[in-house]
């Protein structure tokens, strides 16, 4: 018997990163492409049979690659430029690869020397939009490796329609199933690699559900329920994994580029069959590699063009604007989510606004304001929607914000649903334009304990029509009472240019407060 070593390596969620820096202040941080590039080229030094995958998620997340689209698209992608010098084998399209327009993602699968994979998302013919489902790597001895990827099919809830016009998205998990029956009769893979942008919805071990069964994720049921896969790569979820699921290894590898995901794949050959003899899978953390210098060479230019634009002057605050603690500033009216509701209310002209703090590491303005302030505290490309919504919507949907907090032993915490297995804080809202309060020592969904507009209470059969950003219009966050709604205005600009525009204009901005709404307990 032959026995032959093959090592997969994935890297996915690295939204934009690749210098090893906090792009809010610039100090040093343990994530990026460059540091991941070392481990990639120590990895192919010891064994020639390495195949290298991105799994999703790559083209967007910082200041680096919305500068890029913004001022740069002529050139080359930084982080294609990047995978095509690491020798990258195949990528799969993330939901957020439709950020910032089909354009872009065309042009980024264009400069790619590497094929993009998705078999669910299919163009207006029924063919997948990019040509590409699955791809056959020949490695040592004539072994055929076949890699498939599948794409969450849940990006209609949260992306602008715009963005994806013309495209259907099959479920991820039917369309796993179908292609790997597909791949396995025509190809006669020797090893079936699938490469899902998406995550798990159940206890790896237990199976109990860990979150709404929505489709969003389905890694425990294809590994459950598809006979055949040697290797499931998964992401999305920013969960830190590596394991069995039913026999099959699978990784995760985190998010920001703070681990790379490798499984190393013992193949034996017996009568002229090779079989997977044994799994090893691992996660790969960066913090004590160094960055890859020739990497950090190679994009230095579209770098030093962000740190730039970064550090352009644009303001004043006349008072306090900061976050000195996230959980206190979602639990009483506070000046920076008063001004981001401001701006919305300004460029949508209408009354009723809402937005959230997407993280906890949110800083908010200081007195002198650059752009790196405005992109370091609204941190996604998110446009505006006006969208018309009655009065029982307005309530079910401050309901859903009420249940992000829990209280034990009269201390106030965070429901586990917006922090486990992903931490989800982007998904409670604060509202201006209307009165409210929010009584969390009540059950979830009988919270809201006053709501009311311009001094009368909310009309629950009455039409109101609120400005939000495009990801909530949508449905998105668990927030389907905004699924369907009629849209009034489509705002196509990014909210960091709308608050960036905002603020040139006046030059000075003050920090107000006006206490529309509160947490009790």
């Amino acid at each position: 018997m032959k026995s032959i070593s093959i090592t997969i390596l994935e890297t996915s969620d690295v939204h934009g990163n690749i210098f090893p820096i906090n792009y809010g202040n610039n100090q040093e941080a343990s994530l990026g492409l460059a540091k991941i590039a070392s481990v990639i080229k120590e990895e192919r030094s010891r064994n020639q049979n390495t195949i290298v995958i991105d799994n999703g998620d790559l083209i967007q997340g910082t200041p680096l690659t919305y500068y890029h689209v913004r001022s740069h698209h002529l050139k080359q992608n930084p982080m294609i430029a990047l995978l095509n010098d690491l020798n990258y084998d195949a990528a799969v399209i993330g939901n957020h690869e439709f950020n910032y327009g089909m354009d872009v993602l065309h042009q980024a699968i264009n400069e790619s020397k590497f094929p993009w994979l998705s078999a669910n998302i299919l163009n207006e013919k029924g063919e997948p939009f990019i040509g590409k489902p699955y791809l056959i790597v020949e490695l040592e001895d004539g072994i055929k490796a076949a890699i498939l990827g599948v794409t969450t099919h849940y990006i209609p809830n949260w992306e602008n329609p715009e963005h994806i016009k013309g495209l259907t998205f099959d479920d991820a998990f039917e369309s796993t199933k179908k292609w790997m029956e597909k791949i396995r009769k025509e190809k006669e893979p020797d090893l079936m690699i699938v490469s899902y942008h998406g995550g798990f919805e159940a206890d790896l071990e237990t199976g109990e559900p860990t979150e709404k069964l929505t489709g969003e994720n389905q890694g425990y049921r294809i590994c459950r329920e598809i006979e055949g896969i040697d290797l499931l790569l998964t992401g999305h979820q920013h969960r830190s994994l590596a394991g069995k699921v039913n026999g099959v290894p699978i990784v995760q590898p985190s998010f920001n580029g703070q681990a790379i995901g490798k499984v190393t794949l013992a193949l034996t050959k017996n009568e002229d069959k090779w079989t997977v003899s044994d799994a090893i899978p691992e996660l790969i953390f960066v913090t004590e590699i160094e960055a890859d210098d020739s990497s950090l060479q190679l994009v230095k230019e579209y770098e030093s063009r962000t740190q730039e634009w970064l550090d352009q002057p644009i303001g004043h605050v006349l008072g306090n604007m900061t976050i000195d603690d996230p959980l206190k500033a979602r639990l009483k009216d506070n000046a920076l989510v008063e001004f981001i509701n401001k701006v919305q209310m300004d460029v949508a002209k209408v009354s009723i606004s809402n937005t959230a703090l997407f993280n906890n590491v949110t800083k908010g303005f200081p007195s002198n304001i650059t752009m790196r302030d405005v992109v370091s505290n609204y941190i996604y490309p998110n446009t505006l929607k006006v969208i018309r919504i009655s009065g029982m919507d307005l309530k079910e949907a401050l309901e859903r914000s009420a249940s992000y907090f829990m209280v034990e032993n009269g201390d106030v915490t965070v429901n586990p649903s917006f922090t486990t297995p992903k931490p989800q804080h982007y998904n409670y809202d604060m509202w201006e334009g209307i009165d409210y309060i929010f009584d969390i020592s009540r059950p979830i969904g009988e919270r809201v304990v006053m709501f009311t507009y311009k001094g009368e209470p909310v009309q629950l059969d009455g039409q109101y029509d609120v400005v939000m950003n495009n990801y909530r219009a949508g449905g998105g966050g668990e927030y389907n009472m905004f699924k369907d709604k009629p849209i009034i205005k489509d705002i196509p600009l990014d909210m960091s240019e709308l608050i960036a525009n905002y603020i040139l204009e006046r030059g000075t901005i003050e920090a107000t407060v006006d206490e529309n709404w509160k947490v009790v307990w």
